[in-house]
């Protein structure tokens, strides 16, 4: 096997893993949710994830070879402020859902 097949052969397979990854972490957040509401901002934020990074991928092939890191640039502090912003709001939901498991503790 040449270098390029090799390539390409480890470039399908990280993909191909990748995707699975994404989609057991997508099936696993919804299936532990506590009730309606959470489970239903969950898919939303899962959709809007997917649709954001299947978009900056799309950007970051189209874009020619010195400017490619400029995606990075946003993605990072981006993707920062998105999972901190959808974790506080999947807790204040989840608070108003079930008061009593956070009075408890469980």
């Amino acid at each position: 096997m040449d270098g390029r097949t090799a390539g390409l052969a480890g470039g399908i397979a990280g993909a191909v893993i990748g995707l699975m990854g994404g989609a057991i972490g997508t099936y696993f957040s919804i299936k532990n949710t506590g009730g309606p509401r959470e489970r239903s901002f969950m898919i939303s934020l899962s959709i809007l994830g997917w649709i954001g990074i299947t978009a900056f991928l799309a950007v970051l092939f189209m874009i020619p070879q010195p400017w490619r890191a400029l995606p990075w640039v946003m993605y990072g502090p981006a993707l920062m402020w998105f999972i901190r912003w959808g974790n506080r709001r999947q807790a204040r939901i989840r608070a108003e859902e079930h008061p009593e498991a956070i009075a408890t503790g469980n």
